[in-house]
């Protein structure tokens, strides 16, 4: 993951309404929500909640699916596994004692 991508799915989620939203749709797993059952359950107003979910869409932390007349939220967990991971990846890889358990290995 670029360092840019990793910064947009950041800030994205640094907005409380957004981090709401997500958290939302994770708990929903993998079948996802219908942005109508996620307004009811979050109390935010239909045009407040389609401008958070397009930043959401835009750096690829929830896609969309359409199911006849439903718009239905999905959060993609490859995106924010792919997130954590960066954040993580580098852990410990200045400190002496991380080094010396990796040699070790």
């Amino acid at each position: 993951m670029k360092i840019d991508d990793a910064a947009a799915r950041l800030e994205a989620l640094g907005n409380r309404t957004r981090l709401q939203i997500y958290r939302a749709l994770v708990r929903a797993g993998h079948a996802g929500m219908p942005v109508g059952r996620l307004q009811d359950k979050l109390k935010i107003p239909a045009s407040t909640l389609s401008h958070h979910i397009k930043t959401l869409v835009s750096v690829g932390l929830v896609s969309q699916t359409r199911e006849a007349t439903t718009l239905i939220c999905h959060a993609n967990f490859d995106s924010m596994r792919g997130l954590v991971d960066y954040l993580v990846a580098e852990c410990c890889a200045d400190e002496a004692a991380c080094e010396d358990a990796q040699t070790a290995a």
